[in-house]
């Protein structure tokens, strides 16, 4: 990618300008992102290595665990590095690149969400016909999509970004480069390209959000007639997926659906749907899913016979 201004690099101002505040987030995003990597990659490793890979809601859990960590891993590392320099600082290009990776896998995260509301509606408002409509070709051609999807996404996003000039300052108020910051940087009027921000981020993950409210809200009133038994099971794993869903949506909603403004509530917010998601997203997964639960202690029981093997 071509720069065609006078800016080399970006300065992020990060979270605080205290030394000692710094070194304390240091060790709780440090012991955070260990936990993301160490949650994420079980839950992967659970569930393609049982049969419950074959399962379609667990199909899609394993890819949101993916995507989770790739996610994740294109703000938390280097929010950790810069914690402990004096000047955080950011090419143009890897700044350009963060931007673009975070909303690649952001799309796609927020994509897979929208196919595991479809998957738990299909499977408890029309059990009888799930497996013909939720079959394996058509879970591959939904995680397909949801690439491409948040493919689209992010390049709409890089291209707003990249086009602009920037000629200084150069200090982003932020921990990683995000459109809003990078729009304060820009030497021209991005009035209008502030409008096209929040049509791409705002209102699709308004649309999405509402659409999944519905879809919840439906499966929830479908569920009245079930036995208390199926109720109850019906009602425990819609109830982790509607909370995931509002960590993740509610605080994107709050940056990405105003206009093109910066807050300085806004870095909290981030660090919500960037490091707090990804690491809560396993355990609420886990926590009242037995079959996860029995998985990964298959897997742990597999671990430790390996070793007493050896």
């Amino acid at each position: 990618m071509e720069n065609r201004n006078n800016i080399t690099e970006f300065i992020l101002l990060g979270l605080s300008q205290k030394k000692e505040i710094e070194i304390l987030c240091f060790l709780l995003f440090l012991l955070c992102y260990i936990a993301i990597l160490i949650g994420n990659l079980l839950v992967m490793i659970s569930i393609t290595g049982s049969q419950l890979i074959n399962h379609p809601m667990y199909f899609f859990l394993s890819f949101l665990s993916l995507a989770d960590l790739c996610y994740t891993s294109t703000v938390t590392p280097k929010l950790i590095i810069d914690l402990l320099t004096e000047k955080k600082v950011i090419s143009y290009n890897g700044c350009m690149t963060q931007l673009f990776t975070m909303h690649f896998f952001g799309g796609i995260e927020v994509f897979i969400l929208t196919g595991m509301a479809y998957d738990r509606y299909v499977a408890i408002c029309k059990p009888l016909h799930y497996t013909v409509i939720m079959s394996r070709w058509k879970c591959d051609a939904m995680i397909a999509a949801s690439c491409f999807g948040g493919f689209l996404h992010s390049f709409g996003q890089f291209l707003l970004a990249i086009i602009l000039p920037y000629c200084g300052p150069n200090e982003i108020d932020h921990f990683f480069c995000d459109v809003y910051p990078l729009l304060k940087l820009a030497c021209w009027d991005t009035s209008r390209i502030g409008l096209l921000v929040v049509a791409n981020s705002g209102l699709m993950g308004l649309v999405t959000f509402v659409v999944l409210l519905v879809s919840y809200a439906v499966i929830l009133y479908t569920v009245r007639s079930y036995s208390a038994e199926n109720r109850h099971k019906a009602l425990s794993t819609c109830s982790s997926h509607i909370t995931v869903v509002v960590l993740f949506f509610a605080p994107l909603l709050f940056i990405y659906i105003r206009p093109a403004t910066t807050l300085p509530e806004d870095k909290v917010c981030a660090l919500f749907y960037t490091v707090i998601a990804p690491m809560l997203n396993p355990l609420i997964y886990t926590l009242r899913n037995m079959e996860m639960k029995n998985a990964i202690r298959k897997l742990w029981c597999c671990v430790m016979g390996s070793k007493d093997i050896n």
